[in-house]
């Protein structure tokens, strides 16, 4: 096999702000592996410095990975690769997800087949993806989830983690009354704040609260489990497979990124994991090029919720695939994940 990568900054439109910061860029690494029949599977890494990794750390350690690949025989090795992978690097899980998506698109082009069937899946039944209002002033949150319910989604995610909550909340609400909300506060709040602003996110019709305190709290997490008034999902508290028997009695909800966990193969094993634990499942993302989230989408039908929206946030990609209109995820029935470069006009 033969394999190349490149850098990318991808422009958001406009500011992506949550309660740890904010962007107006997004940088990515596209990976390629190639066969001898001319077949390329693509890939991308979207890291995120809050799990230790960026576009240099992910350049830095990708030759690395990509000989490790290169010394495999055979493509479909999908397994196998993955244990090198992971034999190479134990941390880098973004770059190392890049590289999985990669020769997965690469070994279901072989086949001919798209991604989700060769797991067997029914790509009608992927849930509908939520669309994500960023922290702003109220009245722009609520002109981005009024703009988002008139372009056909009823699935809002709600960045909160202020000193204005409520206010911002209210105006989201007021809105887009007949919406689905859901409430992520991205670590922001302590157990106390978490379980008193649950009472009016529930009274709002707010479906359930991502991560509302820090990860290293786990304790705090259950209690807001245990004494909120709303659902709880686990984003930063369930980073790898490990980490779900470990919420398990903390949250009714795992939240599962490519990103997050290294691979296409290993958030399968997490699925499986939390379906043992009596947990349900969301499927999420980075902000994030369509070349890396691809694949998350073809596997969404093997979990209850989806915020697979990263690409949408983008002024523009150089990747096309799967599409999101109204929030249904439609993934291309040709080979592989469909991802391929946009055309230039």
């Amino acid at each position: 096999m033969n394999t190349d990568f490149e850098r990318l900054t991808l422009p958001i439109d406009g500011d992506f702000t949550i309660s740890r910061g904010s962007k107006s860029t997004v940088e990515t690494v596209v990976v390629r592996v190639g066969d001898e029949a001319g077949q390329t599977g693509v890939g991308a890494a979207a890291p995120d410095p809050h799990y230790g990794e960026t576009a240099d750390t992910v350049c830095a350690v990708l030759p690395d990975l990509l000989d490790a690949v290169e010394a495999v025989d055979d493509p479909l090795s999908l397994d196998a690769i993955e244990r090198r992978l992971r034999g190479v690097v134990r941390d880098n899980p973004a770059a190392r997800a890049a590289v999985s998506i990669a020769v997965h698109d690469l070994a279901t082009r072989r086949l001919g087949v798209p991604l989700y069937r060769y797991f067997g899946l029914d790509a009608d039944r992927a849930p509908a993806t939520s669309y994500t209002v960023a922290i702003d002033d109220p009245e722009a949150m609520a002109a981005k989830a009024a703009d988002a319910v008139a372009e056909g989604y009823s699935i809002l995610k709600v960045k909160l983690g202020t000193d204005r909550d409520r206010e911002r909340m209210e105006a989201v609400r007021g809105a887009a009354p007949d919406a689905t909300v859901r409430v992520d506060a991205n670590e922001a709040w302590t157990p106390g704040e978490a379980i008193a602003k649950s009472e009016w996110l529930a009274d709002l019709g707010v479906e359930f609260v991502e991560q509302p305190v820090p990860a290293e709290n786990p304790a705090g997490l259950k209690r807001v489990h245990e004494r909120g008034a709303l659902p709880v999902a686990a984003d930063e508290s369930c980073v790898t497979l490990p980490d779900v028997p470990a919420v398990a009695d903390s949250a009714e909800i795992v939240n599962l990124k490519l990103m997050k966990c290294g691979g296409v193969r290993e958030a399968t094993r997490m699925v499986h994991a939390a379906r043992a634990h009596g947990l349900e499942v969301m499927l999420g993302c980075m902000v994030e090029s369509t070349a890396s989230i691809a694949a998350a989408c073809h596997l969404a039908p093997l979990v209850d919720y989806v915020d697979l929206d990263g690409a949408l946030l983008l002024a523009e990609d150089a990747y096309e695939g799967p599409t999101y209109a109204g929030g249904t995820l439609t993934v291309p029935d040709r080979p592989g994940t469909g991802v391929r470069p946009v055309e230039s006009d």
